[in-house]
């Protein structure tokens, strides 16, 4: 049985990492590095990093900080934003990362999900899909274009079918509240992927957690709780085990 996992996802912004409200309304949560090893001291399964100057401002990706996190990071990492080229994605996994995540780019392209897979082996490559609510109706959301008349399970299965190896799932809604994670949202996709679906955005505490992976999340994504509460992965996990749900503890 795959072993379901806890993941940081921070911010990268202003050579700081940050959390976000809604993708706005940035907290810093502190240096890349000291970050990272607070991460490894706790036994993090994973570490997401979305640099969101690269991916809103059209900047070059920050290698330097991707190859500083990386030196302290002994866990799989997963560098996001500012990818729009192969050559971006070679950049990053030199800079130390295990795996990389595509968001505009994959909108915008699905031969390019195709063609990176096959270059780097679909392992490495997950899709981010950011979405919102509208009407009763759940929609994918660009952080530069807004709500797009997409519906975001038949995106991630057109994702899937192109090669993507695992779907990163963020409710902008619930992104940042701590009242939990978007359950009926996760229930969408629930049994109908054959690749994990990582559901960010919205835990506050260890039972939403729970409830994310009873109703098919494969794995949970948050930053809120992991800094500013007493919680920490560990407890997360155990909690999870208590329920019986597989985790590396």
């Amino acid at each position: 049985m795959l072993k379901h996992r806890v993941i940081p996802c921070v911010l990268l912004k202003d050579w700081q990492l940050v959390k976000s409200i809604g993708f706005e309304s940035y907290r810093t949560i502190g240096h890349p590095t000291s970050t990272a090893r607070i991460y490894n001291a706790r036994d993090v399964d994973e570490l997401i990093v979305l640099d969101i100057d690269a991916s809103l401002n059209d900047e070059e990706i920050n290698t330097e900080i991707i190859t500083d996190i990386a030196d302290e990071c002994f866990m799989p990492l997963t560098i996001g934003g500012g990818i729009t080229t192969i050559d971006d994605i070679y950049k990053v996994l030199n800079a130390g990362a295990d795996k990389i995540s595509i968001n505009s780019i994959a909108l915008e392209d699905l031969e390019f999900i195709k063609k990176a897979s096959s270059l780097f082996g679909s392992q490495c490559i997950v899709c981010s899909i950011d979405v919102k609510k509208v009407d009763n109706n759940y929609k994918v959301f660009s952080k530069k274009k807004g709500i797009l008349d997409i519906n975001p399970l038949m995106l991630a299965k057109q994702y899937q079918e192109h090669g993507a190896g695992e779907i990163l799932l963020t409710s902008v809604d619930y992104e940042g509240l701590t009242k939990g994670y978007d359950i009926e949202l996760m229930q969408l996709f629930k049994d109908e992927l054959k690749i994990p679906v990582i559901l960010n955005g919205g835990m506050g505490e260890p039972l939403d957690a729970v409830k994310a992976i009873q109703n098919g999340a494969d794995a949970v994504a948050a930053a809120y709780i992991f800094h500013f509460s007493q919680f920490t992965p560990d407890d997360i996990k155990k909690i999870l085990n208590n329920h019986k749900l597989a985790v590396r503890l």
